[in-house]
C-alpha cells in the first residue's frame, strides 16, 4: 500500500497543478494583457448627441454636418471634427474616465477598433424612415457593428474577440429625430399614428436593436434618455408667437412618453436576460433643471443658443453653411446650456458624463458607468464557467 506521506515530487506536482489551474481561471502571468491592465471597449450608437464625425464621410445636407467653424472652437481639437459642440461630447469624456483614447468614428479611414468604435450619425433615428437616405440609421449602425466583430475576430481570434465584445460597454443615444422630424414635422406620419402608437413603434424597434446586440454578445449597456425637446432653442423659436417663447409642450410630451416607455422596457429586459446590465438616468429632469435654473449650476443662460440667429438663436444657422447664412456667436460658450439651436455646449456634456460615471444612485442606475467599465469579477470564477455556456467553451479551449 502506498504511503500517505507526501514526497518532494508530490509537492512539486501539486504546485504545478495549482499553478496551471490558476493560469486557466485567472489568466497566465505571461499573457499580453493582465487583468489589472485590461481595458473595456466602448461602442456607441446614436445621433448627433454622440456623433464624432461619421457624417463627414456621407452625402447629406449641411444641417447634418458640423465639420466647419465655429464647431469645435474651444481648442481641444485642432479643427472642427464633425461633433455638434464647441468641443467634446459626452462619449469623449466617458472614454477619458475609462482610460481609453478618443473612440474613432466607424467611417474614419484606417480606424483602430481595438478600444471600440462610434457608429453614431447626426440626424439618425431608431426608425429607418427618419431622415432616410441622409443618415446612417440604427439598423445600418447594427450592420456596421457586425463588420467590426469580424475585424476583431480576424485580429485577435474568436475567443479574445468574444471577450472584447462581452466586456464592452454599449452606449446608446437616439430617438430625438424620430419625434422632431419623423413625427412632428411629418403630417402623414401623424395621420397614420397617434402619439401613443408612434412612441410604441419607436420603442419596439429600439428594443429589437438592444436584443440584437445582446444576441451578438453585448452584455453592458448605457442609455441616454431624451431631453425636454420642446425647450430646445429651435422649438422655442417656432413657438415664439404662439406662447411668447415658452417650451413647445407637444415635443416635450413625446420625449417624456418615450423615456417612460424605455424605463419600463429596460426593467423588463433586466428580468428576461440573465446577464443584461444597464445604466440610465433621468436626463430629462437633469437638463430641465439647468434650463430653468442656470445660475445654480454655473451658467448664465439656459434658454438662448450661443450660436444661431433669430429668437433665442433658434434658427439653425450656426456656421453659415445652410440656406440662411447669418448667425451670431456668443463670447463664452461656457456660460450657456445650449451651443446651437439643437445641441448643448461641451460643458453640459462634461457635467452629464460625470453624473453618469459615478453619480449618486438617486440620479443614475441601476449601475453607474464606472461600475459597468470595471472588469466583471463574476466572469473570473469557476462557478461562472460552469454556469455559462460561452465560458465553458472558453474553458474547453484551454484544456
Amino acid at each position: 500500500m502506498a504511503s500517505l506521506q507526501n514526497s518532494p515530487l508530490d509537492h512539486s506536482i501539486l504546485i504545478c497543478v495549482s499553478t496551471l489551474l490558476l493560469s486557466i481561471v485567472f489568466g497566465s502571468c505571461a499573457s499580453d494583457h493582465t487583468l489589472s491592465s485590461r481595458t473595456v471597449a466602448l461602442f456607441t450608437f446614436g445621433d448627433s448627441t454622440v456623433d464624432p464625425g461619421n457624417n463627414n464621410y456621407i452625402k447629406t445636407i449641411p444641417e447634418n454636418q458640423a465639420h466647419y467653424k465655429p464647431y469645435g472652437q474651444n481648442g481641444f481639437f485642432q479643427h472642427p471634427t464633425g461633433r455638434f459642440s464647441d468641443g467634446r461630447i459626452i462619449v469623449d469624456y466617458i472614454a477619458d474616465y475609462a482610460k481609453l483614447p478618443l473612440i474613432p468614428p466607424f467611417l474614419q479611414p484606417s480606424a483602430d477598433y481595438t478600444n471600440g468604435v462610434n457608429f453614431a450619425s447626426a440626424g439618425a433615428g431608431v426608425l429607418s424612415e427618419t431622415n432616410q437616405g441622409l443618415v446612417i440609421d440604427l439598423q445600418t449602425q447594427l450592420k456596421n457593428f457586425e463588420e467590426v466583430q469580424k475585424s476583431l475576430t480576424e485580429k485577435f481570434g474568436e475567443v479574445k474577440a468574444k471577450e472584447v465584445i462581452s466586456e464592452a460597454v454599449y452606449f446608446i443615444s437616439i430617438g430625438s429625430n424620430d419625434y422632431m422630424g419623423g413625427y412632428l414635422a411629418n403630417p402623414k406620419m401623424q395621420e397614420q399614428y397617434n402619439p401613443e402608437q408612434y412612441v410604441g413603434m419607436v420603442i419596439g424597434n429600439l428594443t429589437q436593436a438592444i436584443q440584437v446586440l445582446y444576441g451578438k454578445g453585448a452584455r453592458k449597456f448605457a442609455f441616454l434618455r431624451l431631453c425636454p425637446l420642446g425647450c430646445l432653442p429651435a422649438f422655442r423659436a417656432l413657438n415664439h408667437k404662439a406662447s411668447g417663447g415658452g417650451c413647445f409642450e407637444a415635443a416635450s410630451a413625446l420625449a417624456l412618453a418615450h423615456n417612460n416607455a424605455l424605463k419600463t422596457v429596460l426593467t423588463s429586459l433586466g428580468y428576461m436576460l440573465k446577464q443584461f446590465k444597464y445604466s440610465t438616468s433621468n436626463f430629462y429632469d437633469w437638463l430641465q433643471d439647468r434650463i430653468d435654473n442656470p445660475y445654480k449650476h454655473g451658467y448664465k443662460d439656459g434658454v438662448n443658443a450661443c450660436c444661431g440667429t433669430g429668437p433665442y438663436g433658434g434658427i439653425f444657422t450656426c456656421g453659415g453653411t445652410k440656406e440662411v447664412k447669418d448667425y451670431q456667436l456668443c463670447e463664452n460658450a461656457d456660460d450657456y446650456v445650449w451651443w446651437d439651436s439643437f445641441h448643448p455646449t461641451e460643458r453640459i456634456h462634461e457635467q452629464l458624463a460625470k453624473a453618469l460615471w459615478n453619480g449618486a444612485s438617486s440620479s443614475v442606475g441601476p449601475y453607474n458607468l464606472e461600475e459597468l467599465f470595471s472588469v466583471d469579477e463574476e466572469k473570473l470564477t469557476i462557478g461562472y464557467m460552469v454556469d455559462d455556456p460561452e465560458a465553458q467553451d472558453h474553458f474547453s479551449l484551454l484544456k
